[in-house]
């Protein structure tokens, strides 16, 4: 049956046999037991639990009304597809709530992941030559996004640890282990609620861990593909500068031949402009030298901007045969290198 009420704070709390401070809102995550009656905080939504009734505060605000009237009732009557549906009543409304808890941070699991992978796609493109800074804003905005993702889960993880690491707080939520003598003796008769608990919480406390490794990687993916942004940035500035430098040189060389026609555009007479094949003499000679010029440096740039190649590894490290599980390595290096004559490490 579910019904909806309203009634003063001081009212409800009474009712409930709770203190003023176990109904204050408070955007947190715990789960706790108070006068045998369970209160869990999961940020915005609250509820106390007792062994007859599941109580969700303030509702309308929430926009749970889907999930209250639709989802809910049949988990808590055993119609859903929980696991619980044996166990008393306090067993469905945690893991209700707690399913509930992990369908909503899976959901906003699922909205990130392709909208990171698309963005990441095109951020790491070699063949653009600048980055789309609307991409780079919306990847911004999903790495927000996903710490806030990554917060959420460790608080749900740390929440339910707390639990799980003390055993009396795990007896403490069996609620209808110590108000029904019944449900008691079936308990001591084999059925241990605890371990039910303790499996439940365990359960949920796997699937936040799960989906905590998926956001992980979700991090180390926008991670790695910002060093790939940053790596095909700085090849592209490489080949610009390269480029500038390459016209610096050839602006270089026909400045320096260019003196030529200077000289001769001074206006003064001499014999050489009488002659008609002197133009193109002289021409050919200055864009003749600047293209050898240009050529030499070229070749000179080209000479320190390669790689060096790596260094000469002498084979001085001799693998012997192994003897009694034993493997000795040997250093014939000389003496005047390392200070040493030779040098024997000894793997167990």
């Amino acid at each position: 049956n579910t019904f909806v009420t309203e009634k003063k704070k001081t009212e409800l709390y009474q009712e409930l046999g709770l203190q003023a401070r176990d109904l204050r809102f408070q955007h947190l995550m715990s789960i706790a037991t108070r006068n045998n009656r369970i209160i869990m905080r999961m940020e915005f939504l609250k509820a106390v639990i007792t062994p007859e009734f599941l109580l969700i505060l303030d509702y309308r605000n929430l926009n749970l009304e889907h999930w209250l009237f639709n989802e809910l009732a049949s988990q808590l009557a055993g119609e859903g597809q929980l696991v619980t549906y044996s166990l008393p009543f306090e067993f469905r409304a945690i893991e209700a709530i707690l399913q509930y808890r992990i369908s909503k941070l899976q959901g906003r699991l699922n909205t990130l992941q392709p909208q990171i992978l698309e963005t990441l796609e095109a951020l790491v493109d070699p063949k653009l030559l600048s980055v789309d800074r609307s991409k780079l804003h919306i990847l911004l905005q999903n790495g927000k996004s996903l710490s806030e993702l990554e917060t959420d889960l460790k608080v749900f993880k740390e929440t339910i640890l707390e639990i799980l690491d003390e055993e009396e707080l795990i007896e403490e939520l069996c609620l209808s282990k110590w108000t029904d003598p019944q449900v008691f003796e079936e308990s001591t008769s084999g059925i241990d609620h605890a371990e039910e608990m303790e499996l439940l919480l365990e359960n949920y406390y796997r699937q936040a861990e799960d989906l905590a490794n998926e956001a992980r990687e979700l991090r180390v993916l926008i991670d790695d593909s910002e060093s790939i942004i940053f790596i095909n940035l700085d090849s592209h500035r490489n080949v610009m500068m390269r480029l500038n430098l390459q016209l610096t040189m050839g602006t270089f060389s026909l400045s320096l031949f260019g003196l030529i026609g200077v000289a001769f555009g001074m206006n003064l007479e001499s014999s050489l402009e009488e002659d008609p094949r002197i133009f193109w003499l002289v021409t050919g000679i200055m864009f003749l030298g600047s293209g050898l010029i240009w050529r030499r440096l070229l070749s000179f740039l080209g000479r320190h901007l390669e790689p060096p190649l790596p260094p000469h590894v002498p084979a001085v490290l001799k693998k012997s045969q192994p003897a009694a599980g034993r493997v000795e390595l040997k250093n014939n290096l000389k003496a005047e290198t390392f200070g040493l004559s030779r040098s024997t490490l000894t793997n167990q």
